[in-house]
């Protein structure tokens, strides 16, 4: 592997991120249920955490979940991952619960995951954000994402945006 592993567990001064463990099995479904689309089974919902732990093993990138600090909380996951690019220049993704949106969680863990990712010595990042996604917009602009392309795909349009690491 040309690039460092990222470290597996981030701090920040609110904020731990590590890797996952069974409990965070049902946090973590009823993050997926927020979405629209109902609530994955337990065994789904292993299964995606499973393929997460294989997918890290394998390109030495991860998300992680993202616990408060003060509280021992789940309230979501932020991380790398190839996602629709690559594992050279992967995708940065957040996802947290939306009672914790706007007090800025999300431009904290993922300004922890750039901090990783320029350590592992990759030189680019994307991030790919649906339109009608302000919040992801704002974040991504805070840690100096810029807008590249648009690309369409069966469920919509997609917007990439990227980031050079020093």
């Amino acid at each position: 592997m040309p690039y460092t592993p990222m470290p597996l567990q981030l701090n920040t001064a609110r904020l731990t991120l590590r890797p996952w463990s069974e409990s965070d099995v049902d946090a973590h479904r009823v993050l997926v249920a927020e979405r629209g689309g109902g609530m994955p089974s337990i065994e789904d919902n292993r299964r995606m955490i499973e393929d997460q732990r294989a997918a890290s093993a394998l390109t030495g990138i991860a998300l992680l979940p993202v616990i408060r600090r003060d509280v021992g909380d789940f309230i979501g996951y932020c991380g790398l991952t190839v996602g629709r690019a690559s594992v050279d220049e992967p995708e940065i993704a957040y996802e947290l619960y939306r009672r914790v949106h706007g007090q800025g969680y999300a431009t904290e863990a993922a300004s922890a995951v750039l901090d990783a990712a320029i350590a592992t010595g990759r030189k680019r990042l994307w991030s790919t954000v649906r339109p009608w996604n302000a919040p992801s917009f704002r974040v991504l602009e805070k840690l100096g994402f810029q807008r590249d392309h648009v690309s369409t795909e069966d469920s919509g349009e997609l917007v990439w945006l990227t980031r050079s690491l020093p």
